[in-house]
């Protein structure tokens, strides 16, 4: 685990931090959310609810299906998930162990409710702990990010995951091919990624290892439109005009950086 993300979600608890509010670990969806209105703590949950109902949406019909998270974080998606999709069961996968502990702690009267429905597995997006065809369904939101080597996940998303299964990610990446320029240039504005939090690459270095893997209908759909303004609205609420996190807005503008969601299938 690389000393960013081992710091970032163990000791620093990203999870607890106002900006994600409700334990949702994500920038949120904002479609449909007046920004013009002063924002709620209820609106900022919905934008994270929303991001996870994008995602779905665009994965499959869930109804009686095997699913995984990669990156599950504190678990939000996956109990969102059992209560609003009807999978046959959800399995939330994070490498950080401490992470894992709060996702116990944090549904553990859902656990004993449907302890056969929901599980949650320490394991990294590279080498995933799970037998081949596993899964009918594999997700991950605002993980990907983080993902040292984008090939070893596809390998392994297209190995648990059945015949004719799907995959849906939800992360952000550089908006053109030149990621070496690009990735100076974030270095420069957010903190994420100059600490080494967040790395830098084009969507494209996604698409290529899920195709490269042997998954099939790779598509990728610019979410921007719907993350930014509203990310960029929350956080005026509860940071300083000046603060680096602001220049996520900045650099979708300065088109450095960009929201995407990608989807493929298993023949």
């Amino acid at each position: 685990m690389r000393p960013a993300v081992q710091e970032t979600y163990g000791p620093a608890n990203l999870s607890g931090e106002p900006i994600f509010a409700g334990g949702f670990i994500n920038f949120g969806y904002w479609r449909g959310i007046d920004l013009n209105a002063p924002l709620s703590v209820a609106d900022r949950i919905r934008s994270q609810q929303d991001l996870y109902r994008r995602v779905w949406d665009a994965a499959a019909p869930m109804d009686q299906m095997r699913l995984l998270e990669v990156g599950c974080g504190l678990g939000m998606g996956c109990a969102l998930a059992l209560d609003e999709r009807g999978p046959a069961d959800v399995t939330g996968m994070d490498i950080h162990s401490a992470q894992l502990s709060r996702a116990q702690e944090a549904h553990a009267a859902l656990l004993e409710q449907v302890p056969a429905r929901l599980s949650f597995v320490q394991g990294a997006a590279e080498l995933m702990p799970f037998a081949d065809s596993e899964f009918d369904v594999v997700v991950s939101v605002e993980a990907a990010q983080h993902f040292p080597d984008l090939g070893a996940f596809a390998a392994e998303t297209a190995r648990v995951l059945r015949p004719r299964g799907r995959v849906a990610v939800a992360s952000f990446f550089t908006a053109g091919v030149d990621a070496a320029s690009q990735g100076a240039a974030l270095s420069r504005l957010l903190d994420t990624f100059e600490n080494g939090l967040d790395i830098a690459r084009p969507v494209g270095a996604l698409t290529d290892a899920l195709t490269a893997s042997g998954l099939s209908d790779v598509r990728v759909e610019s979410l921007g439109p719907q993350v930014w303004a509203g990310w960029d609205a929350w956080l005026s609420r509860l940071t300083a005009p000046d603060s680096w996190a602001r220049n996520f807005l900045k650099a979708y503008e300065q088109q450095i950086l960009d929201y995407y969601l990608v989807t493929a299938q298993r023949r």
